[in-house]
C-alpha cells in the first residue's frame, strides 16, 4: 500500500451493480483496503452480467471492470448471526467509512443504519447511495435518472427521440458526488475526531448537471431540448464527414470563424452575416450543410493538421479502441492478472494518476470471486474456527 493517501483506510461495503462498485473502486485506487460485502446466495446480480470470459460462475465480463482491486466476502446480515459477525468486522477490521446502495427500509432488519454502526464504531464514516434519498424506497437505475433527471430529453437529434447518454452517466455522477463527499468527511474527521453520515441521491445527482439547461428555463423562459450535435450558442460545433470518417469541429468564438474564413477552401463563406456568432446560429442548419460539402474533400488527417495549425479547436470521432491507444491514455490504463488462470486485463483509467497507481505500475488485484475472502477475513482476522465457518456456509450465513 506504500505510496497510497488512503493506505490506513479500511472501507466495508455492502454493494451491486454498478454506481457503489464505481465508488469503492476509486477508492482502491488511492489505495484503500476495500472488502465488498455480498448475500451468500443472490450476490452482486451484475456479477451474471455480459460474457463468462473467465469460465467460472459469477466472474462475466460486466463485473469485472469496475472492481479490481478489491476483497470480497459473504454474509447474510439478515440473520442475528450475520449481525454479530458484522460487529466483529467493524471492530477488527477497523472499517473506517461503511457504504451501502441498499433500499433505506432495509437498513434496520440488515443492522447497517447509521445509529447502529456508530454504537461499534463511534467514528465510522456512513454512506447511503439511493435513487431519490433516504426518504424514498422507490427503485431506481441509471436509464430512469437519464429520463426522469433531464439528460434523455437533452440527448439526441432535434427532431428525433430522446436518447440515452453511452455511458451510464447517472451512476457514476453519483459515485464521483460520493466520493467528494468522502474525502470531506474523511478531512472533518481529522479536523474533530468526529463521524458523518452520508446520504447520496442519484437523482439529485443527475440533476444537478444541468447548470446551463435549468437557469435558462427557469430564469429566462427558454425552452432548452436536445440538439443533435450543434451547440445551443456555438458554430461552427458540430460533427461533419470526411473523405474518411468524421471530425467534430467546435468554434468558440469570432476569431476563430474568421481564421477558418480566411482559408482558401472556406472563402465563400466569408459572407458578413456570418461574422458574429449570433449571426451563424441564425442559418445554423444551412451553414452546417455548406461546412459539411467542404469537409467532405478531404481526410480526416489532412483536416486535423489543418485545424490545429490554425489553433481551431477539433478531433477525430474515435473508436474506444482507439482512444486506449492515445498517447494521453496509453501508458495509464489500469491492469489486473489473474494469479489463477493467467488472464489479463485492461481497465479504463483512473480520472486522476494517484500516487498509489504510480507504486504499483498502474496494476490492481484482479477482481474478487465470490466470497474469495471468507476465509482470509472471517479465519485469520476474525478468529473462526474451520468448524465454525463451515457451519457458517451450510446455513448459509456466510
Amino acid at each position: 500500500m506504500a505510496g497510497g493517501v488512503l493506505s490506513d483506510i479500511s472501507v466495508l461495503s455492502l454493494e451491486q451493480a454498478t454506481t457503489l462498485p464505481y465508488l469503492t473502486w476509486r477508492l482502491a485506487q488511492d489505495g484503500a483496503r476495500v472488502v465488498r460485502l455480498e448475500h451468500p446466495v443472490y450476490g452482486d446480480p451484475n456479477r451474471h452480467i455480459g460474457d463468462n470470459v473467465v469460465g467460472e460462475e459469477r466472474m462475466n465480463s460486466y463485473f469485472l471492470a469496475i472492481n479490481s482491486g478489491k476483497k470480497a466476502i459473504t454474509l447474510d446480515l439478515a440473520t442475528q448471526q450475520g449481525q454479530e459477525i458484522l460487529e466483529g468486522l467493524i471492530s477488527r477490521l477497523s472499517v473506517d467509512i461503511f457504504c451501502t446502495n441498499q433500499l433505506p427500509r432495509n437498513y434496520p432488519k440488515l443492522g447497517v443504519e447509521y445509529k447502529m454502526l456508530r454504537k461499534m464504531k463511534d467514528d465510522i464514516i456512513w454512506l447511503g447511495l439511493t435513487g431519490f434519498g433516504p426518504t424514498s424506497n422507490e427503485a431506481a437505475y441509471d436509464p430512469i435518472l437519464q429520463a426522469r433527471g433531464g439528460l434523455m430529453e437533452l440527448t439526441g437529434e432535434r427532431d428525433g427521440d430522446p436518447q440515452v447518454v453511452g455511458i451510464p452517466l447517472a451512476d457514476m455522477g453519483a459515485s464521483e458526488h460520493g466520493y467528494g463527499e468522502l474525502m470531506k468527511a474523511l478531512y472533518k474527521r481529522a479536523k474533530t475526531g468526529s463521524g458523518s453520515r452520508i446520504d447520496i441521491s442519484m437523482f439529485q445527482s443527475t440533476v444537478s448537471w444541468l447548470t446551463v439547461p435549468i437557469t435558462l428555463t427557469t430564469s429566462f423562459g427558454k425552452t432548452i431540448s436536445r440538439r443533435g450535435n450543434t451547440h445551443e450558442f456555438f458554430a461552427p460545433v458540430s460533427v461533419y464527414s470526411t473523405k474518411d470518417g468524421y471530425v467534430y469541429l467546435a468554434v468558440g468564438n469570432d476569431r476563430q470563424w474568421n481564421t477558418i474564413a480566411s482559408m482558401p477552401e472556406f472563402l465563400h463563406l466569408a459572407k458578413k452575416e456570418y461574422e458574429t456568432n449570433a449571426g451563424r446560429i441564425a442559418d445554423v442548419v444551412s451553414f452546417n450543410q455548406e461546412i459539411n460539402e467542404v469537409t467532405k474533400t478531404k481526410t480526416t488527417r489532412e483536416w486535423i493538421d489543418i485545424f490545429r495549425k490554425a489553433t481551431v479547436p477539433i478531433s477525430k470521432v474515435t473508436s474506444v479502441e482507439e482512444v486506449t491507444q492515445d498517447p494521453f491514455i496509453k501508458d495509464i490504463l489500469l491492469h489486473a492478472k489473474d494469479s489463477k488462470t493467467g488472464m489479463e486485463l485492461t481497465l479504463s483509467p483512473p480520472p486522476f494518476t494517484t500516487a498509489y497507481l504510480e507504486s504499483v505500475n498502474f496494476t490492481l488485484s484482479f477482481p474478487p470471486r465470490f466470497g474469495e475472502h471468507n476465509e482470509e477475513i472471517y479465519g485469520s482476522i476474525l478468529g473462526y474456527r474451520q468448524v465454525q465457518l463451515k457451519e457458517f456456509e451450510e446455513r448459509k450465513i456466510i
